[in-house]
Parts: C-alpha cells; structure tokens; sequence
C-alpha cells in the first residue's frame, strides 16, 4: 500500500477514556454533543464539533492548545503505531475481534502511485462514488488546529496484517460502550513497525469511510506544499486506521434506500420491469437474515410490503450490487432518494410519511468489494456501512 508512517501521538493524559472520546462528528446530533460535553468538560467533541461564528475554529484550536500546555493532553516521546480492536457481537450472534492499526497514511492525487518503492506501484483507492460536500468545516478545523482529529478508515488488499497484529502491544486503554469494547496498544519497537510497514506495502489501500476527510487531507497538504515549498511535512499523511480486507476482519452492514417524489404505485411499477415481486409481511430482523439467505430484496410502503428477486437476464450488463442494480431499474424515474442503515428508522421513516418507499438491501460482499477495486470501478453512493464506528478522540495526530 501507500507509504504508512508511524508518529508521534498526541493522546489523552487519563486512562479513563469514556468521558472524554466520542463517536466520530458526522454522526452527532445537537443533543449527542451535548451530552459527550456534560461528561467531561474535556470531550473531544469541544474542539472536533466546534460551535458559535465565524471564530469557532480558532477557538478550538486555542483549546487544544490549552489542553498541551496544562497536560490533558501528552504527546508520545517517540513515533508509534497504534493497535486499535472492536470487540462485540454482530447481528449473527456472531463474537467479532477486528483488529486494525492508526498511523498516517500518504495522501495521494486521485489515480497517483505511492512515492514509495513498491512493486507494482500501490495507491490509494476510492470505494465508492460520493455524494458531494459544500461544507469547508473539516478544512478550516484542520488549519486552525494543525491536527487529525478523526481517523479515515482504509482496508489494505495485502495478505498477513491480522497476524501480525495478533500480539498485543503496550496497554493504553480500554473503552466499552454501546456493546462495543474499544481497546487502544502502543507500538514503538522498530523491528514490529518495519514489519507492519512490509505486509502493507505490498498492495493497494481501499478507503473505506472518510471520502470526505481524505478529500481533505489532499487539500490541506497542497496548501502547505504552497506556502512551505516542502513535501516532506507531516501533511502528507493522515490520520488512517487500515486493517486487513478479509471476512472477519470486516462488518459490513447495509445503507438501505428511501425514496421520494414519487408515488408507491408508480414505484412498484417500475421495479415489476426488473424483479419477479410478491406480497410479504412487514419486515423484521429475520427479513434481513432471510434476504442475505435467499437472495432478494424488500419493498416497504405504507401499503403493504413486498419481495423483489431478480428477473432472469434482467441485470446482465449491471454489476451483481443491489445498489446498482437499483439505480437501473429506477434510473428514468424523478425520485429522490436518501439513505437510512437502520431497519427501525427506514420503518419509521415510512410510517411517519418522510419517505413513500424503501427498499432493503443486503450487504455488500468482501468478494464484490475487492473485485471492484481490482478493476478500478466505483459502487453506487452509500453502498456499504463499516461497523461498529470508529471512536474519535483515543489517537490525535498532530500535523504542525
């Protein structure tokens, strides 16, 4: 992959980590923050979700400035990685132990190789296409603190990461929220990183989720390029947690669709042209398992539910993704669509008359994952959803 650096953290003095680290920004609503801040004047959220005028971003960064200065929070003596394992039970009933490690990641031109020496030359690849982002907050967060904040999280393609992580490194701490256990190791023997460094040199990075901060951190390197005349900062990498692109190193859970502008009928209609349908009953926790199982799709209205199997032939030219295959049927239709991960909130959604329709979709595959990366394609906007979210808050990486 891309060249990956260890450096020098900048962590929280305490190991009581709960008060003070968060879910990362773009998942907060006004209460969430709220709440995180009414537990530690300290939450990390103070400087990530700033608010107030124009001087917000100045205001967090004199905030973490502050935080250096009386020891909230240290900075490591010397560079390191940092392991980082979700602990939890999936939708399955199945235990999950993804490890993964937090360095900084080569900020690459889209299409560019690594400036690293690698055999074929390794990139960094987008996962699918994105909805576009006016908004310059992260930009402007990022100048006025010098600092990655929240991690991007990237999934190599090389084989032998998961083993090399299976040795645990220096405890740092250890976080259990949500069912989720969050566990932190320090690693700064030379040997281990030069070995972490090998396996993931040897094949391309797929980003996973943080588009948007890596669109960023592109942007933020270019403009210290401009006005340093160097390219050897620590704005050419940022903040990244990688682990490996195998199936129990991943949970991956479906973004489901709702649609609107249209009227329920006129969608089913449209969707009869590709898919065989039938009546079924509203959908549950085992409608999922049983779409995975059997390989369909659900319809969800007001008016009723139905299943959606694939017309023989009829997605041929299209890539085997519910995504896309739904972007085909519908494609001549003035709907609007958003998108919704969780089966409660599409069912509210629909009974509270925010959306005409959903369709559910089932999780993307590893294999689909890593073939369309291979072949330098795109999935359809929010095809995929990593699970569980990654903390905001246990690693910073300063960029100054």
């Amino acid at each position: 992959m891309p060249r990956f650096e260890p450096f020098r953290a900048l962590r929280y003095a305490t190991d009581d980590l709960g008060p003070v680290i968060a879910p990362p920004y773009d998942v907060l609503s006004d209460a969430e923050v709220d709440a995180l801040q009414q537990r530690s004047p300290e939450n990390i959220t103070v400087v990530d979700v700033p608010r107030g005028g124009d001087d917000r971003y100045e205001r967090a960064a004199e905030v973490l400035r502050d935080w250096r200065e009386r020891g909230v929070v240290l900075t490591d003596p010397e560079p390191s990685f940092t392991i980082y394992r979700l602990r939890f039970t999936d939708d399955l009933g199945r235990d999950r132990d993804i490890a993964g490690v937090l360095g900084g990641l080569e900020v690459l031109d889209p299409g560019a190789v690594s400036s690293a020496e690698a055999v074929p030359p390794t990139r960094v690849l987008p996962h699918e296409r994105t909805t576009p982002k006016a908004s310059t907050d992260r930009l402007d967060l990022t100048r006025a603190t010098r600092a990655n904040l929240s991690p991007v999280w990237g999934v190599s393609l090389a084989t032998g990461l998961t083993a090399l992580l299976r040795e645990s490194g220096e405890p740092i701490g250890t976080v259990t929220e949500d069912e989720v256990t969050h566990v932190v190791e320090r690693v700064t023997d030379p040997e281990r990183i030069a070995a972490i460094q090998a396996v993931l040199a040897a094949d391309d990075v797929l980003i996973a989720d943080g588009h948007h901060r890596y669109g960023v951190a592109r942007t933020y390197r270019d403009e210290v390029r401009s006005a340093t005349g160097r390219t050897d900062t620590a704005a050419e990498e940022t903040l990244t947690f990688v682990n490996e692109l195998v199936a129990d190193q991943l949970s991956i859970a479906a973004i489901h669709r709702l649609y609107d502008g249209i009227a329920a009928d006129e969608l089913l209609t449209a969707l009869r042209r590709r898919f065989e349908v039938s009546p079924a009953a509203a959908p549950t926790p085992d409608t999922l398992r049983a779409m995975e199982r059997d390989g369909y799709l659900v319809l969800h209205t007001a008016a009723g539910t139905w299943t959606l199997s694939p017309r023989p032939g009829a997605f041929d030219d299209v890539r085997t993704l519910d995504g896309a295959w739904l972007e085909a049927a519908l494609a001549d239709l003035p709907l609007e669509v958003t998108y919704q991960h969780g089966l409660e909130q599409v069912l509210t959604a629909i009974a509270d008359g925010r959306a005409a329709a959903a369709v559910l979709i089932r999780p993307v595959g590893i294999e689909e994952i890593e073939r369309t990366a291979r072949e330098g394609l795109l999935m359809p906007p929010k095809s995929t959803f990593f699970t569980p979210k990654l903390k905001t808050g246990l690693v910073l990486r300063p960029v100054d």
